[in-house]
């Protein structure tokens, strides 16, 4: 069978829950192959962001060739790229190699609040990566930092997709997770607009989530999906991976990216509990736990 080859660009969480990590955990429970150039290091856990070291452009540069020139590219996504000189090394790559199915994450802010990208890169991105988007991924609090609108409603969310997309990106995924009522990701082709709707999950356990679902949409797109069958088929694991988020750590802990595993193998657990049962049932055995009555077999007592 024939292995998609996903790379993914961004930073490295310590914690294991977003950046490069979750990126190449997405990727492969999805049935891609990840690969990685990695643009910084973080100091990361649950409760924040306590540092951050820079790769330098020169070994970007050479992650990058090593992995494009041996093993190719079929799809790539950009995560955590903190300096302009970091975001036009990573575009001037992408152009070389030829990337069309790009999904670039604008990781701007950490969840813990701290800036992961500089005011100054910040029209480097616009200038530079923002073109070359198959699909742009930003969350509410990037969409209004980047077109300087405020962002209350489904139609202002409107009118930043159009602005955005009038950037240069292909298609356009503003995150609505900030926003009050169900998680609702509005969905921009230049032509026009879809949603994508869940039921909000109460859970602090949410760490990682713009990650996840840019490779998952990364992973499609390489699969040969449309851009709405990655992105529909990116939300419905993105949400089973908050519903079985893992509580691990003192603050916000990750989602679980092994969901779908983990609910296929209850799903073949539970049929084969029922096969067995079924079995036992016809052969006069009762399943684990309990006991059968036979109809009809209960003696009256005589009296004497």
């Amino acid at each position: 069978m024939e292995v998609k080859r996903v790379l993914a660009i961004a930073g490295s969480d310590s914690g294991g829950g977003a950046g490069i990590q979750a990126d190449l955990k997405t990727i492969t429970v999805l049935g891609g192959f990840g690969m990685s150039v990695i643009t910084a290091i973080t100091a990361q856990n649950t409760l924040g962001v306590q540092g951050v070291f820079e790769v330098p452009v020169e070994f970007i540069e050479r992650q990058f060739d090593s992995v494009a020139t041996d093993i190719g590219v079929d799809a790539a996504k950009t995560g955590m790229l903190c300096s302009a000189e970091i975001i036009r090394c990573v575009a001037k790559r992408i152009r070389r190699y030829r990337i069309r199915k790009l999904v670039v994450d604008p990781v701007m802010v950490a969840k813990g609040g701290r800036l992961l990208l500089r005011e100054e890169a910040r029209e480097t991105l616009i200038r530079e990566l923002i073109p070359l988007a198959m699909v742009f991924t930003p969350n509410v609090p990037e969409a209004e930092a980047l077109t300087g609108m405020r962002i209350k409603s489904m139609a202002s969310m409107k009118r930043a997709a159009e602005a955005i997309h009038k950037l240069g990106a292909r298609n356009v995924i503003i995150k609505g997770g900030h926003l009050e009522g169900d998680a609702v990701d509005l969905l921009y082709d230049g032509r026009t607009f879809h949603t994508l709707s869940a039921p909000r999950i109460e859970t602090k356990h949410s760490h990682g989530t713009g990650c996840t679902f840019a490779s998952a949409i990364a992973t499609g797109l390489a699969r040969g999906c449309s851009f709405h069958e990655a992105s529909t088929q990116a939300k419905a694991y993105v949400t089973e991976a908050i519903r079985r988020g893992l509580a691990i750590g003192s603050g916000q802990g990750p989602v679980n990216h092994a969901a779908p595993l983990l609910r296929l193998c209850e799903r073949i657990r539970n049929e084969g509990e029922w096969k067995r049962a079924c079995a036992g049932i016809k052969e006069g055995r009762a399943p684990a736990g309990k006991t059968l009555k036979s109809a009809g077999t209960k003696k009256k007592k005589q009296k004497i």
